[in-house]
Formats: C-alpha cells, structure tokens, sequence
C-alpha cells in the first residue's frame, strides 16, 4: 500500500534550467575542454575554473579559456571542435544535483508535470536525456531550436507551460543564471534562484529577483510542497 500524501504541493508545473540546475554537467565539460586544451598544448582547466564557465556555453569557453573573440577566424573552427568532443563525452560523469532525483519522484506522487528549458541546442539536450534518463521523463523540452527568442525572453517559458496546459501563475521556474529568472518573471511564474549551479565570481543570485534562492537542491522539495 502506498503512503497517503500528507504534503500539499504550490505549484501545478514546475520547469528546470538543465545546466547547473538540474544536472551538473560541468564535468563532462572538463573533461572536453582538456582534450581540447592538451591537443594544443595548453595548461589544463581545474574544475572550479570550468564551472564558472559552463552557463556561458560553449562560445564562452573558447571566448574565455582561448581569450578570442566571435570574430576571430580561429573561433568558429576551435568550437566545433570542443562541441565535437562534448557530444562524445556529454553523460559520462553528468548526473542530478543531489534532491533532483528525490524531487522528481514526489512530482510524479502528487501527478505534477515537470519540464526543461534551457538554452542548449536540443542535439545535446536530448542526447543527455537519452544517455541519462530521468524519471519520470520530463513533459516538455524546450530548447533555443523550439523558439525564435531565447531566455531571458519569456518565449521558450510560454511555450513549455502551453504544451503542459498550465498557466504561468500555477507554475514555478527555477534556473542557476540571472536569463532564467527574468524569463521567468516576464512570463508571470514564481522563480527559484539556484545559487547551487554555474555562477561567475561577480554574480550575486540574491539580486536577482527571484522569489525565492536555494543554496542546494535538496531545499526545493520544501519550496514546492
């Protein structure tokens, strides 16, 4: 017999950022950037390094670690490159935040549907979700390749709440960067600061205007329920 449900949930939907939210994929993208960086000969990244650096993609990697600018001929060709290598390593060492599988489990107790948007291209987000499965699935994935603006513009939010029928003010968003939490915002749902994820040395997430901040994902269960 299963337990009675003794927790009332806030929320109708909840919707993740995937990077540096809901799984920590900074390793992996260690573990590219130094084959990259060794194939030229360059000192290797530590860890700390590439996880203030993840939320900025792949095009800030190269801006940061090769110190070249999106004009530069050299840049295009040396990210294809550093993709090519991610997509053969993008779930090795990528897993949950610890509480993410915790709190997925629960949604599905209460039938809360739960979705991504992010700002990584769908043939990385999808080949994760594939590599890495999560339970339940999510109900809705949306990626920079489902609308014509990316976060901070509320579209890809929008979108995800209309393909679950939820409206904004029944849903929460929750996001490691300050795109995440105007997005959500301006599309009128409740917002969750992840102080937890990918964030610059200068980036302070209490200023963010968030509803709420969370130092750990373990402490989203208590916000949502």
């Amino acid at each position: 017999m299963s337990e009675p449900l003794t927790t009332t949930p806030k929320y109708r939907a909840v919707l993740f950022d995937l990077d540096g939210t809901l799984l920590d994929t900074a390793p992996d993208f260690l573990t590219c950037t130094n084959q990259l960086l060794h194939s030229k000969g360059m000192p290797l990244l530590d860890e700390a390094n590439i996880r203030r650096l993840v939320t900025h993609g792949s095009a800030g990697i190269i801006n940061k670690v090769f110190q070249l600018e999106p004009e530069h001929p050299d840049f295009e060709p040396i990210r294809q490159e550093l993709l090519t290598l991610y997509f053969d390593n993008l779930a090795d060492r990528t897993r949950p935040f610890p509480g993410i599988s915790e709190l997925l489990s629960k949604l599905a107790q209460h039938n809360i549907p739960w979705g991504i948007v992010t700002n990584k291209p769908e043939r990385y987000t999808l080949a994760i979700l594939d590599q890495l499965p999560l339970w339940p699935p999510p109900a809705t994935v949306i990626c920079p390749d489902h609308v014509q603006r990316t976060k901070p513009d509320p579209e890809s939010v929008l979108l995800a709440l209309q393909q679950i029928n939820i409206e904004p003010h029944e849903a929460v968003f929750i996001g490691d960067h300050l795109r995440d939490i105007e997005a959500g915002l301006r599309a009128g749902t409740a917002t969750i600061a992840a102080a937890y994820g990918y964030l610059s040395e200068d980036e302070d997430p209490n200023d963010w205007g968030a509803h709420h901040t969370v130092a750990s994902a373990t402490q989203l269960a208590n916000l949502i329920f």
